[in-house]
């Protein structure tokens, strides 16, 4: 790879500082040194203690809990960088946290995904990279250059791995709204879809649940985008276990797994929950149901391909 003259410095804040690690391990790299921290009234203290004029940076930040210090922190590093004289500066981040306020769902909501983009923005960022939004139109809201990995592929082949005969395989949507995700991944799999349609009759009843597709005797495979509470994927393995499902595991790109949603997937039954570590699996995450798998390699040559001024189409395409 033809690089060009500029230095090439990556940068992490606090947010997920293992998979930053891994990042620039992969690049033959070290992490930039800066003093990443807080002033005792709760603050961001952020000081850069190193020469970064006319440097290609990159500050990996992923804006998980806590969403508003992470944000922030990351905000304050692109001023720092911008403010001693960086070439340009990239804000990396692997999971994009307000990306679900994209709309307004109701009068006088905001539209916070365009506040955060217009932030980064005016922060002084150059471009981001990302991936997986919530909706793939967010990145219209975005004034600079953005690059949208999928981590979709990196989930398939676990299962790939996994299931030397996968002609038993189902991918399942957990509600309409992932259809056209499920459909991309059952594609990647060669096996079939079913689909999950929620209602909820009336105030504080159940959901019904029907299930369009056979899942009878089949090991099912529920691919979502975000899991937070865990609520909506785990009512669906349930229910999927409940009509007859063999095995139900679930997949997801971001796992937040906030509030209840470990209790909830520990209970549940589904076999295990595979997710990618855009977001620290940590603490009281690591429990033997979640599997996390690592972006480092992808975000790795995201940023190597950036810096040689060279195409990534090849990364954020859903063909192998």
């Amino acid at each position: 790879m033809n690089l060009h003259a500029k230095e090439i410095k990556i940068f992490a804040g606090n947010s997920n500082r293992e998979l930053a690690k891994e990042i620039a391990e992969k690049m033959g790299l070290p992490l930039g040194r800066a003093n990443v921290g807080k002033f005792s009234d709760g603050e961001s203290a952020i000081n850069i203690d190193e020469v970064v004029r006319g440097a290609d940076v990159f500050i990996i930040q992923s804006t998980c809990p806590p969403v508003n210090d992470n944000l922030i922190e990351l905000l304050i590093m692109i001023d720092a960088l911008k403010r001693a004289s960086a070439g340009r500066i990239t804000a990396v981040m692997p999971y994009f946290g307000y990306a679900r306020q994209d709309r307004k769902a109701k009068a006088r909501d905001p539209i916070s995904a365009k506040l955060v983009a217009n932030l980064l923005t005016t922060a002084g960022a150059g471009r981001v990279l990302t991936m997986d939004l919530h909706a793939p139109q967010l990145q219209g809201f975005f004034d600079i250059p953005l690059d949208h990995l999928l981590g979709g592929k990196i989930l398939a082949h676990h299962f790939l791995d996994k299931f030397e005969d996968t002609s038993d395989l189902v991918v399942v949507s957990p509600d309409v709204g992932s259809v056209s995700r499920s459909r991309k991944f059952a594609q990647r799999l060669d096996a079939p879809l079913a689909i999950i349609d929620k209602r909820r009759p009336k105030a504080n009843v159940s959901e019904i649940m029907n299930i369009i597709g056979d899942v009878k005797n089949k090991r099912a495979i529920l691919v979502d985008d975000i899991i937070d509470t865990g609520g909506t994927i785990v009512n669906a393995a349930n229910a999927l276990a409940e009509i007859g499902a063999k095995e139900v595991y679930a997949c997801c790109i971001h796992g937040l797994l906030s509030g209840p949603a470990i209790e909830r997937i520990q209970k549940s039954a589904m076999k295990e929950l595979v997710t990618l570590n855009t977001i620290p699996i940590d603490g009281r995450k690591k429990i033997d149901k979640v599997i996390p798998l690592s972006v480092a390699s992808v975000f790795a040559e995201a940023i190597e391909r950036i810096y040689g001024d060279i195409s990534i189409s090849s990364l954020f395409t859903q063909k192998d």
